[in-house]
């Protein structure tokens, strides 16, 4: 028996030994297609050289130098390259671990902004129900996942909750695009209005949901009124694009599609591709100015903040991409996948809406399509995906849930940014054999 405490006490798990640009080998031979990069994390592949380098390069030099005695040269050089092409007004980062760390921080940064501005009345936050944003208790309390929550409901802060932007279910048939995003602007401002608007510190969402919708994108426009309610209100707009960000969607940030900025963006997974662990919270000129106007110094801090050698990983990553135009290969791979998905799954009696952005796309499964009705959660399709989808050697992100929490499945894709086409005929082959099997 294993001495790991494994996420799973009951699976047993291959060995992964080596990687092979978008495969994973394990211990027996067996090579598996990395098609959801873990978690949406390993945007470069497996086995990127010059990722490498830069890891044993600093790791010869010096692996790391704790934030609160030096900063470093890769922690400087990595904020001046994420700050050069961020939306408008992010003026700077502050580097964490991951991505719950990240929300956590972007959560006590708000509160602090409103406290050195006068403000500490502003304590009340406001998210979407089926968002996913960590699994720290700050995190966790933020998200609207029911499944996730309810073992922990005791021990997390009070948290709004309104709809998310999901059209395909939520939109009504006489709705327009602009008569939806009303809609759902009104219930924030509802929601506003009851807590107080004096009262309400932030506003969070994903541009596109990742693990608890399927690569769910808004409708146009949605997020550009939800950005103008904050605004009018003084609420703080933070958006969590630690899976969908970085380049996953086709542009190096999510909410460049959106044309919009915000106040604080929390980034990771693509940040430093699985290379080294690694995420940040991106700052607006203002928060960082009113915090080194009051105090001068953000009351939080994990002893590998700005860590060396991941920054320097991160780094090499960022310029992997730019260097070769990968984003460029991300739209137009993702334009193929999603076609190709859509031609193998047309009239699939089972797959009910393909969507998503760049190489982010989610596939939600029903019983019935004209319905749009789910399959009983009791069945676990999702779980009989993965597995199917194991034994044909793909790895892909499938989740139960989708709905509200119970019900729904979906099937999450986010292959390497490295992809070709016929990586895009491998990736479709096998999941269609792994969903028709799992179905029949």
């Amino acid at each position: 028996m294993s001495h790991v405490f494994h996420r799973s006490l009951s699976s047993n798990y291959p060995i992964a030994t080596a990687g092979d640009g978008p495969y994973l080998i394990a211990a027996d031979g067996k090579r598996y297609f990395d098609a959801c990069g873990g978690a949406a994390v390993s945007c470069l592949g497996h086995s990127d050289a010059a990722v490498i380098a830069a890891v044993q390069r600093q790791v010869g030099g010096m692996a790391y130098a704790h934030s609160s005695f030096f900063t470093t040269q890769p922690m400087e050089e990595l904020a001046d390259f994420l700050v050069a092409r961020a939306p408008a007004g992010i003026d700077s980062v502050y580097f964490v671990s991951g991505g719950s760390e990240a929300v956590e921080s972007a959560l006590k940064m708000a509160r602090q902004y409103f406290v050195e501005r006068g403000q500490p009345q502003r304590r009340h936050l406001i998210a979407r129900r089926q968002s996913y944003h960590g699994n720290t208790l700050g995190a966790l309390a933020t998200g609207g996942n029911a499944w996730r929550r309810q073992q922990f409901e005791p021990l997390l802060i009070g948290v709004t909750h309104v709809a998310p932007c999901y059209a395909w279910r939520d939109q009504q048939v006489h709705e327009t695009d602009g008569d939806y995003v009303a809609r759902l602007g009104q219930e924030l401002e509802d929601n506003i209005v009851a807590l107080g608007p004096e009262n309400v510190m932030a506003f969070i969402a994903e541009p596109v949901v990742g693990a608890t919708a399927g690569a769910l994108p808004a409708v146009a426009g949605y997020f550009r009124h939800m950005r103008a309610i904050c605004q009018r209100h003084g609420i703080l707009f933070i958006l969590d694009e630690v899976m969908c960000g970085m380049g996953r969607t086709g542009s190096l940030f999510a909410c460049e599609q959106e044309g919009i900025t915000a106040d604080l963006i929390c980034i990771a997974k693509g940040l430093g591709a699985g290379y080294q662990p690694i995420g940040a919270v991106m700052v607006s000129k203002d928060i960082r100015d009113t915090i080194r106007a009051g105090t001068g110094f953000f009351q939080h801090g994990h002893t590998y903040i700005g860590h060396a050698t991941a920054c320097a990983a991160a780094l090499a990553v960022q310029q992997q991409i730019e260097e070769r135009d990968l984003l460029a290969n991300v739209r137009a791979m993702g334009d193929l996948l999603q076609q190709r998905l859509r031609q193998r799954f047309n009239g699939h009696p089972h797959v009910g809406d393909i969507r998503g952005r760049g190489l982010f796309l989610g596939l939600e499964l029903v019983r019935e399509r004209g319905s749009k009705q789910p399959f009983d959660p009791a069945l676990r399709l999702h779980a009989r995906i993965k597995a199917q989808a194991m034994q044909a050697g793909l790895m892909c992100y499938p989740m139960g849930g989708t709905i509200d929490g119970l019900h729904g499945d979906h099937v999450l894709l986010a292959p390497p940014y490295i992809i070709d086409a016929s990586h895009v005929d491998e990736i479709v082959g096998k999941l269609g054999t792994a969903i028709d099997t799992s179905l029949a």
